[in-house]
């Protein structure tokens, strides 16, 4: 494995993790409030993009961690659909 393929799985595990701590916390609060729909679909929508992307590519580490990535994403959108307030 080269430099350079090692910097985009330090770079994907970086960005897979970065939701986890807003994922957790909606967990832990069940609230998401201060949570943006629109952020979450527009970030969603983008890491579709590079999952397809990495497809075209046959490159695996874009493919597996946009799609973790995604994964966590759709989890977030599940936890503001079930504590929304209810009006």
């Amino acid at each position: 494995m080269n430099s350079s393929e090692w910097i985009g799985i330090l770079a994907s595990i970086g960005t897979g993790l970065s939701l986890l701590p807003q994922f957790f916390k909606m967990l832990k609060d069940k609230k998401c409030e201060s949570v943006s729909l629109m952020w979450i679909l527009v970030l969603l929508g983008g890491l579709c993009f590079w999952v397809w992307y990495g497809i075209v590519k046959k490159d695996w580490i874009i493919i597996i961690s946009n799609s973790f990535s995604v994964l966590v994403n759709l989890g977030i959108c599940v936890l503001m659909y079930v504590y929304r307030k209810k009006e």
